[in-house]
C-alpha cells in the first residue's frame, strides 16, 4: 500500500494561489486519480494599494481553472491580506485555517514549508500546527510540508531550517496534469530560466524523481503522522 492510497481526504494550504500546484500539483491529481478527495484553501488575496483588485480577480479565476484541471473537490478562498499577515494578530490567523481544517476534516494536511523566505509561508505554517494539533477525534493524521520554487530554496543557509525531504511521490503519471495546471497561471508563469517557468518544475520533478528511480516526483518532509 503505498502513501498516496491511504489520503482519503487531502487538505493543500496555499498562502497564495499557485503554491499549491508548484508544490504538491502533482501529488493532488495523483490523490484524484486514486479515488481521494482533495480540497484548497488559498490563505491570502491581494489587496489595494498594495495589490491591483482587477489583478487579484485575475489570479482567483486562474487559480479556479487550475483546480479543475486537477479534479480539486472545493477551493476556500480565505481572503487574508497578501504580504500582510504579519500585521494580523496571529491569533486571527490561526483561527482562520482553523476553521477550514475543522470544516475539512482532512486526514492528510499540505503544508508550506517553515523555512520559506515569504514570511506568510512561515506564518501560515505555524497556524497550520495550531490547527492540526493532536486533541481529540478529529485531527489531520499526516502533515507533510511541500517545496515552493523561489521561496523554499531562496532563504539563508545554515541560518534558516534547511528543506531536506524524507517523503517522495511519484508523479509520473500526473507531471503533465500539473504543468498544465500552472500554465493555467498566465500571470505568474514566466519563460526558462526563472524558476516559475514550465522548464523549472518539469526539471525539478525529475531530479526528485531521479533520487528515488522515479521518471518523476515530488518532495515533502514529513512534520508528523498518527498511525
Amino acid at each position: 500500500m503505498t502513501l498516496v492510497s491511504r489520503i482519503a481526504r487531502a487538505l493543500v494550504l496555499a498562502p497564495h494561489p499557485d503554491d499549491e500546484v508548484l508544490g504538491c500539483g502533482g501529488t493532488m491529481a495523483r490523490i484524484v486519480s486514486e479515488g481521494g478527495v482533495v480540497e484548497v484553501a488559498v490563505v491570502t488575496r491581494g489587496r489595494p494599494p498594495r495589490f491591483d483588485e482587477a489583478q487579484a480577480d485575475r489570479v482567483r479565476a486562474e487559480a479556479e481553472r487550475a483546480h479543475r484541471r486537477l479534479g480539486v473537490a472545493r477551493t476556500h478562498f480565505l481572503d487574508l491580506p497578501a504580504a500582510e499577515l504579519d500585521r494580523m494578530a496571529q491569533a486571527d490567523l490561526n483561527h482562520a485555517i482553523a476553521r477550514v481544517v475543522e470544516t475539512v476534516r482532512p486526514d492528510t494536511l499540505f503544508v508550506p514549508f517553515v523555512g520559506d523566505l515569504h514570511i506568510d509561508h512561515r506564518l501560515v505554517f505555524d497556524a497550520a500546527l495550531v490547527a492540526a494539533r493532536p486533541r481529540g477525534e478529529h485531527y489531520p493524521r499526516r502533515i507533510l510540508a511541500y517545496e515552493t520554487v523561489s521561496e523554499t530554496n531562496w532563504s539563508a543557509p545554515t541560518l534558516a531550517p534547511a528543506f531536506q525531504p524524507n517523503i517522495f511521490i511519484d508523479i509520473g503519471d500526473h507531471l503533465e496534469a500539473k504543468l498544465t495546471a500552472f500554465a493555467c497561471f498566465e500571470s505568474q508563469c514566466r519563460p526558462p530560466p526563472d524558476e516559475r517557468s514550465l522548464e523549472t518544475l518539469r526539471a525539478l520533478a525529475t531530479v526528485r524523481g531521479s533520487t528515488v528511480t522515479r521518471a518523476a516526483a515530488e518532495a515533502f518532509m514529513l512534520i508528523r503522522e498518527v498511525g
